[in-house]
């Protein structure tokens, strides 16, 4: 499976844009600013129905244009399949299969995982619980159409019993038997939500760490460790201790929307004690390792893609050369780099015998560069 089409058209800073990726790796170069990383944005859109970096679908369309469209081609075992993104001011999002559209975006998630790979990704070590419960979601959705349904079901369950919560505030009455409507719908959706978080956890952190061992050049010993409160207690024991609580606060302060992931290098916790360099590694073993787990879950499917933005940002020339080392290995599929200078990129290829597809991006513009210049272009 490949990306071997994209058309852009009012999205970001593109008024319009048409690339043609190979099937192989492939590089967008130049200046920061330049639009690069909104590629691989578009791709993101493709594969996952939304943005990596900005939620609100409407702050993604071009200055004061009306709407969006990002349109993609993928070859699928030798057969097209034709995909649609179109979002308009004031109006929802139009997603497109083979110009079926799809009732739910759900249905879509899993049909062309992916997994993408950015600075943005400090977030998952600096901020708080979502980020990291947003990575166990982005994974297991991927593969696990009933995790991402139960998902769905969960938090509009919470939704109502938040809202609920709120109405005894404000009304001064409280309605136990009301309330219980939706703890028990919040216990029939959350536990299978927490017995497949546990055993998705259990399974991909021996890959992690092998992956981890791969790219560090330090013996450091890495921990992933599930928090959540259903490993001691059941949900219904959890939301009647949270009760009190929860009444003070107008919303609900315990339940699989709370659970955590726990990053530790040598037994402690990675924010405080593991380097700027160790951090960075983590992630990316993180991100590798999400890779591989998603490709293994479905016997016979073909690689994600794999985004790779600003990856100088991330890592230092020696890590770099490693991970390029991973991706040449024939596990990895199509494969989107950004970086700001050619040349880094091209030093690391030619060293490792890479081909590559090389695009240069400027001021919102596209324009691939043909293979007897590339080595004018460096």
């Amino acid at each position: 499976m490949f990306l071997k089409e994209l058309t852009l058209i009012d999205f970001r800073n593109y008024q319009e844009a048409s690339i043609k990726p190979g099937p192989g790796i492939n590089c967008f170069t130049g200046d920061n600013g330049s639009g690069k990383t909104n590629l691989l944005d578009a791709i993101h859109y493709l594969s996952l129905c939304k943005s990596y970096f900005n939620p609100v679908d409407s702050q993604n369309i071009r200055h004061d244009a009306p709407f969006f469209v990002i349109q993609g081609v993928f070859d699928e075992h030798g057969k097209e399949e034709s995909i649609y993104c179109g979002v308009k001011r004031g109006h929802k999002k139009v997603f497109k299969r083979n110009d079926k559209e799809y009732e739910r975006l759900a249905d879509h998630i899993g049909k062309f995982p992916l997994v993408m790979i950015s600075p943005a990704d400090s977030e998952l070590v600096t901020e708080g619980s979502e980020p990291r419960r947003k990575f166990l979601d982005s994974v297991i959705s991927q593969y696990d159409h009933r995790y991402l349904e139960q998902i769905i079901l969960y938090n509009r369950a919470l939704s109502q019993r938040n809202a609920l919560l709120k109405s005894f505030s404000h009304s001064g009455r409280f309605d136990k038997d009301s309330l219980e409507i939706w703890d028990d719908q919040l216990i029939s959706y959350g536990n299978p939500v927490f017995e497949i978080r546990k055993k998705f956890t259990d399974d991909f952190v021996p890959i992690f760490r092998e992956y981890y061992s791969l790219l560090a050049s330090g013996k450091e010993q890495v921990e992933l460790i599930y928090d959540s409160d259903l490993h001691k207690s059941s949900f219904r024991e959890v939301l009647d201790k949270a009760l009190p609580r929860d009444r003070a606060v107008e919303h609900s302060t315990a339940g699989i929307h709370r659970d955590d992931l726990d990053f530790r290098m040598n037994g402690y916790p990675l924010k405080k004690d593991g380097s700027q360099g160790q951090q960075k590694t983590f992630l990316l073993a993180l991100k590798l390792a999400q890779f591989e787990f998603i490709r293994n879950q479905v016997p016979g499917k073909e690689a994600p893609l794999l985004l790779l933005d600003d990856i100088h940002d991330k890592l230092d020339e020696q890590r770099v050369k490693k991970l390029m080392g991973l991706i040449r290995d024939a596990r990895f599929g199509q494969v989107f780099i950004t970086d700001t200078h050619h040349d880094r990129l091209a030093s690391v290829f030619n060293e490792l015998h890479l081909n590559y597809t090389l695009f240069h991006v400027r001021n919102g513009e596209v324009s691939p560069v043909p293979l007897n210049q590339v080595q004018e272009f460096s």
